[in-house]
This record gives structure tokens, sequence and C-alpha cells, in this order.
């Protein structure tokens, strides 16, 4: 598979088929619809149909990518990594993407930072890999067909939508004419400009950055190294941010900050493209351009991640600048987020009112992705005197003083949000948990399957398995719940104690960690967790 061509970006192109509704064969009311297919709704159609769960999804186009214009995100952080591989995608991410961990921040030639995000790392998966936006939809689409339940929709562009008792009607115009849909639920993945949003009257918040950007992706006729460099001050782009990193089929990422007040045409044209590639690199650099394109960040935010019986995922609930892979990654994690429990209210297994913890988690980690990719922001970009001043300071001090480094803020990197205070968490729980290797099977592996499960995982006490068997009857109760007993050194690495309980969601977050557990305090827990209380 290569998406690249002489003339830049090659994508595939599906096949618009005929709605059976315009034939008068279409069943009267689907459970789940999704609008769009981009990256958050193709990750959430995946996710309910490895769960065993079928959807429709609706798209007005029929390729992924945007039309082959753009690598657009190419960043995917450990969790979204972490949550493909329990899709059945990663290896094919992993044998495309650049893997990646070790990356530089710079003024001039001066390397003031240089960290290496594996230290530490626990995860199967690695903390990032770097491959075009369109590579992963692609492979979400091919894994969607391969799971077989997903009815997917191309040229099929929703013009409106209204909600009555019970579920919601949408307006679906196709190359052979428009039909009305019903659906129980409607997921809503289109994107910032979202005509359901539009049709259903919902406000956003939010602005327009003042700071304009031109990416170009490359291809060079000899390596550069392998690593994420960011520049803060680079001369070759008078004295404003650059970033330099590779992604697949040996194609880079060159980003250049430009002035708010470039027009951007002119900076998109190839010509200028290469002269600032020929600043840069040196003027004898041989190189192919694949793409140029230019930019300007936004926030956006919706007050409400659910009304009624729609819900908001992905940039249709909001959007935030680029500055430590924040977007899409937050887009994958709420379609996860929403996946577990559509499944589990699907299924019977628990009551509508669990799916208002959607907003409930996912809107504080839109809020909190949005004021740190402002300050990163505002940090590459002083707005005042005093701000800049800050800045020159922490680079001066950078090059002697490590505690300076720490305040170098070229983007900090997405990280999974911490529910601490969602309604489903038990105690001071509510952290993701790193996809560790127990035995021959990481905590992913153990999720992966029909339904949406949580695990229990039980640390016996004296080398005993009371504790797990005990467990075992809340399964036989109807309880969603997988038990499994761990050993001494695996209890270490999990830093568990004897008799000790771990309650993890379905999407690798704890729910609980019981001390000197028994099967009510779980099973209390696990009510709790599944929005029974």
């Amino acid at each position: 598979m290569t998406g690249l061509s002489p003339t830049g970006y090659d994508l595939p192109v599906y096949e618009y088929m005929r709605p059976p509704e315009l034939s008068g064969s279409g069943r009267d009311r689907y459970p789940v619809v999704i609008v769009g297919a981009g990256l958050a709704g193709l990750t959430l159609a995946c996710d309910l149909a490895s769960r065993g769960i079928a959807a429709i999804v609706l798209d007005e186009d029929d390729t992924v990518g945007v039309r082959g214009a753009s690598s657009r995100g190419i960043c995917y952080a450990q969790k979204s990594l972490e949550i493909f591989d329990r899709l059945g995608i990663y290896h094919r991410i992993r044998d495309k993407g650049v893997t990646w961990s070790v990356g530089k921040v710079l003024r001039g030639q001066d390397a003031l930072y240089r960290f290496d995000l594996a230290e530490g790392s626990r995860s199967a998966q690695p903390p990032f890999i770097n491959i075009q936006q369109f590579y992963v939809e692609w492979f979400l689409v091919d894994r969607i067909r391969e799971l077989g339940r997903t009815d997917l929709r191309w040229k099929n562009r929703v013009t409106d939508i209204r909600q009555d008792g019970d579920g919601a009607v949408l307006t679906v115009e196709t190359p052979d004419g428009a039909y009305s849909l019903e659906a129980d639920w409607v997921i809503d993945a289109s994107g910032h400009a979202s005509r359901v949003r539009q049709s259903l009257g919902l406000p956003t918040r939010g602005e327009l950055g003042e700071d304009r950007w031109c990416i170009s992706d490359v291809r060079f006729h000899k390596d550069l190294p392998v690593e994420r460099w960011t520049w803060v001050e680079a001369p070759f782009n008078e004295n404003r941010a650059v970033w330099q990193h590779l992604m697949a089929d040996g194609v880079w990422r060159m980003d250049y900050q430009m002035l708010p007040n470039t027009d951007p045409t002119e900076a998109s044209r190839p010509e200028v493209a290469a002269a600032r590639l020929r600043d840069q690199l040196g003027p004898d650099v041989e190189f192919d351009l694949v793409w140029v394109g230019a930019y300007a960040y936004r926030t956006q935010l919706m007050d409400d991640f659910r009304h009624g019986k729609v819900f908001f995922i992905g940039d249709a609930a909001h959007v935030k600048s680029p500055f430590g892979a924040r977007g899409g990654n937050s887009g994958i994690q709420d379609a996860e987020n929403l996946a577990w429990k559509l499944t589990l209210v699907l299924n019977g297994q628990a009551p509508e009112t669990l799916l208002d913890s959607y907003n409930a988690e996912r809107r504080p980690a839109a809020v909190q992705n949005i004021a740190v990719t402002r300050r990163s922001g505002r940090f590459l970009a002083p707005r005042t005197e005093i701000e800049r001043m800050f800045r020159t300071a922490v680079m001066d001090l950078a090059v002697d003083h490590p505690f300076a480094r720490l305040l170098l803020n070229t983007g900090r990197m997405c990280v999974p949000y911490h529910y601490a205070q969602s309604p489903l968490t038990t105690g001071d729980a509510g952290q993701a948990l790193p996809n560790l290797t127990l035995g021959s099977r990481s905590l992913g592996g153990m999720l992966r399957g029909d339904g949406a499960g949580f695990l229990a995982l039980c640390c016996p006490r004296d080398g005993e398995d009371g504790l797990g068997s005990t467990l075992l009857h809340l399964t036989r109760e109807g309880w969603p719940l997988h038990v499994q007993t761990v050993g001494a050194d695996e209890g270490l690495t999990l830093g568990m104690a004897p008799g000790e309980v771990l309650l993890i969601r379905p999407d690798l977050h704890l729910a609980a960690r019981l001390p000197d557990a028994d099967a009510e305090q779980v099973r209390r827990a696990l009510a709790r967790a599944t929005g029974r209380t």
C-alpha cells in the first residue's frame, strides 16, 4: 500500500452504492448512525464493530483524507496506538509509519533541550509513531470491512437532522436523490463545520488564532536524523519557529511559522516553499516537494457534547491548535470513550444514564487540551513584551539549568486525561493504565472482543486464589466483567498489594483501586462505573 505518487498523494476511491432506503427496502430504524468518515468517526465505527455492534457511517466524499491534498495529522500518541492495537490495526501503522521518541528543542544551532519519551514507558506500544492521517483512516476502513458489521455509505451527505421522542431523523443527499434515515443514536464526527450542529442550532465558543503556519511535505535525496527537531527561534526563518520530523514513505513534515499577515497563497507557492528549504538546509539540498499548504489554527468548544440522542466527537465537539498532537489523538479517545458505553447500553447491560458520562469525561479533557495548546501558542508567538522577555530568559537559562528546560513550551505532548472527577470513578482512580504485558497477554488484549467488559485484576493473599474465585460469581450474575488473578511479580509491576483488586474499564482507565477487597466492594465499584449509581 502506498499513498504517494509522482504528483503527490494518491488515495483510494470507494464505490458509491445506492442506499436501500431509495428503493424502499431499508430498515425502519437503525441503532447507531455515524456522520463523518474521518479519523474519529472511523475509529468509533471500528471500535463498535470490534465489540459486536453494527453501525451506519455516512460520508459526503468517497475517499479518506482530503482528496489527497494533505497529510493532515501525523503524530499518533501511545494511548491512540494502544486503542489501535485493540482494534487490530496497530501492526499496520507500526510497519508503515516511523516510530520515534527522541526530540530536540533548538535556538539557532544550540540544542537547548533533548528528550527521550521512551524513558520510563511501560506500554507494549511506543510513545509516538508518525504517519500521515489518511493512512490511519485507510487502515480503519480496511479493518471495518474485515469485521463486516458496518455499512459504509460513501457520497451520502447529511443536510438536516431533527430529533423525535426516542431518536433522530436525518436527511441524506446522494447522487441518486435524497432519503430519510431514522436512528436511535446519532454520532456527529463531521468536523468543525458540522452541518448536524448547525441544523440543531447548537453554538460553539472559540477564536481564530493570530498565528500563521505553512507546511511543506518533502522527500529529501539524502537522509536526515530520525528525530523531532523544534526551533523556537530559527535564524533561517527570521527567528520564528520551525518543526522538522519524518513520517511514512520517507516524507518529512517541515512546518514554518509565518507572520500573522502572511498571504497563504503566496506562502504556499512551490518556489517560495523551495526557497525556505534552501535557507534552512543549504543551496545544494536536493528534494522533491510532495505537498505545500498554509493554515491558521483555531479553538472551538461546544457547551455540551451530548444533545438528546446526538453525540459530538472529535472536531465537531472541540477544535484546538495542533501543538503537542492533541487534536486527532483526543478525537480517537472520544471515540473509544463513547464506544464502550454505547455497547453496554445497546446490550442492555447499563442504563442510558451511563451515556451522560461521555460529556462529563470528554469535555473537561477538551478544556484541558485547549488550555495546554493555548499556552504553547503564547510561548511560540508571544503577544506582549513581558511574554517575549520570559521566553528569552527561559531559553538563556535552559543552556545550563535543567529546571528551565521543562519550561520550554513547544507543545506539551498528548497524554490521556485523568478522569479523577468522573461520576464513574471510585476513590482517587481515573488514570489511564499503560498497555502492560502480563505473562503472554497485554492488558488491552484481555479487553479485546465482543461486548464491553471490565477487567478485575486480583492479587491473591498468601498465594491463595479465593478472591478471584469469589469475583467469578459477579460474572455469573451478568456483570460485564473478566477476572484475572496476577502473580506476585505481576502484582509488583502493577504496584498491587496482596488482597488488592484493580477494576479496569474497557478503555484501560482505572475505575477503582480496592485494597483488601471483597466481592461487595467490587460490585459497588462496578455499579458506579456502569452508571447504575
